[in-house]
Parts: structure tokens; C-alpha cells; sequence
């Protein structure tokens, strides 16, 4: 594969791109037409997100759909999906949600290790809403404020609830990159004053949806992650954090599953 254009890596890099010659490469790759790779290239100087240029992003090694506006998927969320698998890779078809779907990747990604899964995604955001239905091929989606947006008959059914809300505190979006900040919706980053408001309304719903047993998985920040716990313990749910490389999750266990309050982690 010949080396990018040098003119377009400069560019990336004067405008803070890190992956200068990476990014390049994906761009030219991506381009139909000289055109196109302008207007892509000027796009990404502005400060778009990559994964909105091209349409796409890679995670846990699967090509996901990524819409304008709609919120980008991590490769730190990666760490939620191994940890989901695990807890369900001995069920029979197990049922699985992943709430505040934005792409639906959580789920896709999950599904695509245990094809037998049950997969239900849900967000709010229209705009994500239509660009999960891209992406999700073996499953249902739905839309609405969390879980006003799913299927009653899944009330106690739920073996894992995969949750990546917004946990940014309002204040700190200001502080955010400019390819966030600027160019993904906001419903999708601002958690509240303390970045909380989202994870204590998940934590207060879930023991309804969760069967016995069955576990919440919440992405967090480390800052954020005791008070997570804490609004998962209060609903009754045996929780703990889990700290992964770049991920700090928090795992927490519905009645049922012999342990109540915290647990090890």
C-alpha cells in the first residue's frame, strides 16, 4: 500500500490529529473521488470525528455504522462487552439489553459471540435510534427514555442490562474535544450536574427487568465509579467496580444471586 499523500498527513497534523499518517491512509482509502477525500479531509480538520467521515468504526473487531451526530463507540467499551459475554456465554439463549444503544455496538458485538442471545437495544435519540437499526441485524430496537422504551414481557427476563449512559457532568462538556463536544448530540454526553443523573434513574429501574440474578453493567469514569455503586447498592443491587486498563465499570447483581449490598472486586 503506497504512503499517503504528505500534504494530507501535515494537514491532519497541524490540526492535532494524533494518528496523522493512520488517519490519512483510512481517508484516502475511503474517498470515491479526489473530491470526496477534500471534503473529508476538510471535515476532519474542523474537527469531526473520523468515525462520522467514513461512516464507520471498528469495535471488538466488527465494522459499526456511525451516523452524523450520534455518538461514537469507545475501544474502552470493549471491556463492558467481554465482560458480558462471560456472564452469559454458559446460558440458553440468554437476553440481553443494551440501554442507551446509541449505535447498538454493545449489543452487536455481544450478539456476534453468542449468536443464541436475545438482543434488545433502546435509546432515545431518534437519530441514534434509526442508525442502530443499521447496525442491528439479530434483534429488535426501540426508542424512548430508557425503559419506557422496551417490551413489558421483558420485565424479569433480563440476564444482562448493558448500559453505556451519559456520565459527563454538565460543566465539563465545555472541557470535552471539539469532536465530541461539537459533533455528537448532546443527550448522548451530559450525565447532570454530577455526571450521576442517568446511572441513579438506570440503578433505580433495573431490579424490575433483571431476573433473578441477573447482572447491570454500567460504563463510568473512576471518579464517578463509587458513586455509581452507590446508586446501584441503594436500589438493592449487589454492587462493585470493576477497573480494566482504560475502562472502570460497575458490575452489580440483582436479588437472587445470594449476595446483597456490595461485592468483591
Amino acid at each position: 500500500m503506497a504512503d499517503p499523500d504528505p500534504r494530507i498527513v501535515d494537514a491532519l497534523r497541524a490540526a492535532g490529529c494524533v494518528f496523522a499518517e493512520e488517519e490519512a491512509a483510512l481517508l484516502e482509502a475511503e474517498a470515491r473521488t479526489l473530491g470526496d477525500l477534500r471534503d473529508m479531509v476538510e471535515r476532519r480538520v474542523a474537527g469531526e470525528p473520523l468515525e462520522q467521515i467514513v461512516g464507520w468504526a471498528e469495535f471488538c473487531g466488527l465494522r459499526v455504522v456511525v451516523s452524523p451526530g450520534v455518538f461514537v463507540p469507545r475501544r474502552r467499551t470493549e471491556a463492558l462487552v467481554d465482560l458480558a459475554v462471560a456472564i452469559i456465554v454458559d446460558l440458553d439463549k440468554p437476553v440481553v439489553v443494551d440501554l442507551c444503544c446509541g449505535t447498538g455496538a454493545i449489543g452487536v458485538a455481544i450478539a456476534s459471540r453468542e449468536p443464541s442471545t436475545e438482543l434488545h437495544a433502546a435509546d432515545l435519540d431518534p437519530a441514534a435510534v434509526a442508525c442502530a437499526r443499521r447496525n442491528v441485524t439479530m434483534g429488535q430496537v426501540h426508542e424512548g427514555d430508557l425503559y419506557d422504551a422496551l417490551p413489558r414481557d421483558l420485565l424479569g427476563r433480563v440476564d444482562v442490562l448493558a448500559v453505556n449512559a451519559p456520565y459527563v457532568p454538565t460543566d465539563e462538556i465545555a472541557l470535552m474535544p471539539t469532536d465530541a463536544r461539537d459533533h455528537e448530540h448532546r443527550v448522548a454526553l451530559d450525565g447532570g450536574a454530577d455526571g450521576l443523573a442517568l446511572h441513579r434513574r438506570v440503578a433505580a429501574g433495573a431490579a424490575a427487568w433483571l431476573r433473578p440474578g441477573g447482572t447491570l453493567l454500567i460504563e463510568t469514569s473512576r471518579p464517578q465509579a463509587e458513586g455509581t455503586a452507590a446508586a446501584c447498592a441503594a436500589a438493592g443491587l449487589a454492587a462493585g467496580v470493576v477497573v480494566r486498563e482504560m475502562s472502570t465499570l460497575v458490575r452489580a447483581i440483582s436479588a437472587g444471586s445470594g449476595s446483597s449490598g456490595t461485592m468483591a472486586r
